[in-house]
């Protein structure tokens, strides 16, 4: 078997068996924990065709690159992944949401990577609109505002709101990014992984999750300390895993903030070496929610077990995605020895 020593330990670059594997994208796939299933939601079709006329009709599809990158990208490929049982109508706002979220972020970060301030008039405009304080003057402001009208009719008030105040997490988290990027030297790797947390924007679709079971949760189960420790364990596990197989892409665009890539800098080892570091961080994480899961299980109501299944769906759904998306094919292009 081939090891590459880093600071702090060797880092086996082979399956668990020894078993040669030819690139990056087979290494991730060897070492990672995942025990969920796959899953796919059937009216993905149906959710596809909506998305692209929703994009078209706010007029994002417009702008330069975009359609491309949607292409490349497979927003509705995505939703159905990660929200496999939901119905048609709420994965068309699912899909929808993370198509918005692709557009939104991919200017931020090409208007950020410029500077910080300049992001301040977008990123403003969004907080207003999600706050109800004012009406859009952009494209991408009327795209956010019909999706939070869309949220607003699918979800209980109370639903909506943490929406809401979650979307307004990710939106400050951009900003975040953009001056993290400006001043790399001083980025450690736990700025990286708080900043990941926001900018992933995973926990603005937990509202969506409790929307999607029969019954309203009782506040008492929404803020249970499990429960809360989950969301977190997944979250943080579904932004991780896309970061293993878009290390190659952000490394090679100067992107910072990613966990792969964080743990490259900190070890100052190769790209393969980083990823197994950060795999071993992820499969802590999943291997917790596991253990936790099954002991919150038996004390949760119908709504609350579907709310955490949401939250599975998350972690296993970007897994799928992540590895064949054409937006991270360069992994497959990296040896798995360095």
């Amino acid at each position: 078997m081939t090891t590459l020593s880093t600071t702090h330990e060797e880092i086996a670059l082979a399956a668990p068996d020894g078993t040669p594997v030819p690139n990056l994208r087979d290494l991730i796939d060897a070492h990672l924990h995942m025990p969920f299933p796959f899953r796919r939601n059937p009216h993905e079709a149906e959710a596809a065709a909506g998305v692209d006329a929703w994009l078209n009709e706010w007029g994002l599809t417009d702008e330069p690159g975009v359609a491309a990158m949607i292409h490349h990208t497979r927003p509705t490929e995505l939703a159905s992944f990660i929200s496999p049982t939901v119905d048609a109508s709420l994965l068309r706002i699912v899909a929808a949401q993370v198509a918005y979220q692709f557009v939104f972020d991919d200017r931020a970060e090409d208007v950020g990577r410029r500077s910080p301030v300049r992001l301040l008039p977008m990123l403003c405009e969004s907080v207003e609109i999600l706050r109800g304080d004012r009406p859009p003057s952009t494209p991408l402001g009327a795209a956010l505002a019909d999706l939070h009208r869309q949220v607003r009719e699918r979800c209980t008030p109370a639903q909506a709101a943490r929406w809401a105040w979650k979307s307004r997490e990710y939106v400050h988290g951009l900003l975040y990014e953009a001056a993290a990027q400006a001043q790399p030297s001083r980025l450690r790797t736990r700025d990286c992984t708080s900043i990941r947390s926001l900018t992933a924007g995973v926990e603005p679709f937990y509202p969506l999750c409790e929307a999607a079971q029969r019954h309203e949760l009782s506040a008492t189960e929404l803020h249970h300390p499990g429960v809360r420790r989950l969301s977190r364990l997944s979250a943080d596990a579904a932004v991780w895993i896309p970061d293993l197989f878009s290390a190659v892409k952000e490394q090679r665009s100067g992107e910072m903030i990613n966990l792969a890539l964080a743990h490259q800098r900190e070890h100052r080892c190769s790209l393969q070496a980083a990823v197994l570091l950060a795999v071993e961080e992820i499969n802590v994480t999943i291997r917790e929610f596991e253990e936790l899961h099954a002991r919150l299980v038996p004390e949760l109501s119908p709504a609350g077990v579907g709310y955490v299944e949401g939250m599975i769906g998350w972690m296993r759904g970007c897994y799928d995605w992540s590895r064949t998306v054409p937006r991270y094919a360069d992994v497959a292009s990296v040896p798995a020895v360095p």
